[in-house]
């Protein structure tokens, strides 16, 4: 298997709405390698009008997050990467994450959402996520979603302006 280390936060860790995609056998080869935290704080809020958990690109801000890492095969990762629509919504990214058994510290992906709305930085910043959390905010399942996509990514999205120019 290709050593591919990925670090989940969100709605793929076990016992979570989409842990489910890294168990199928379809999307390619995953194994749990061990419960990390990441070396450097990034705030990890619940936002959007689906109540989706994003770390936000931000180092050196927020919590230091509690995931788990997994390792993957090159399918599973072009697999995770299609459901996390990178590089167009989450970008991934290598980060630093020290695993909590071994002590090893250890580079891995993360999925980070970079060009974010500036209100995401006043939400709550969580250590760790749950959708069963006592924040109450229940995780909307996409096949549950109404509309486009793209539709409810301005509700995180920062999109820079285009300006015509008129001569």
């Amino acid at each position: 298997m290709q050593r591919n280390l990925v670090f989940v936060y969100g709605t793929l860790r076990q016992n979570e709405f989409n842990h489910k995609c890294l168990t199928e056998e379809e999307n390619g080869r995953s194994r749990l390698i061990d419960i990390g935290t990441t070396k450097e704080k990034y705030p990890l809020v619940i936002a959007s009008r689906y109540n989706i958990p994003y770390a936000l690109a931000a180092p050196g801000k927020g919590e230091y997050i509690e995931g788990e890492v997994y390792e993957v095969d090159d399918k599973m990762l072009a697999t995770l990467d299609k459901l996390e629509d990178h590089p167009r919504y989450y970008e991934r990214k290598i980060i630093k994450v020290l695993l909590q058994k071994s002590r090893e510290e250890v580079d891995c992906w993360i999925y980070l959402l970079f060009k974010y709305k500036p209100h995401m930085m006043e939400l709550p910043f969580l250590k760790a996520y749950s959708s069963s959390g006592n924040h109450g905010k229940s995780y909307c399942a996409r096949y549950l979603r109404q509309g486009p996509e793209e539709e409810y990514w301005t509700d995180v999205k920062f999109v820079e302006p285009t300006f015509d120019c008129i001569s």
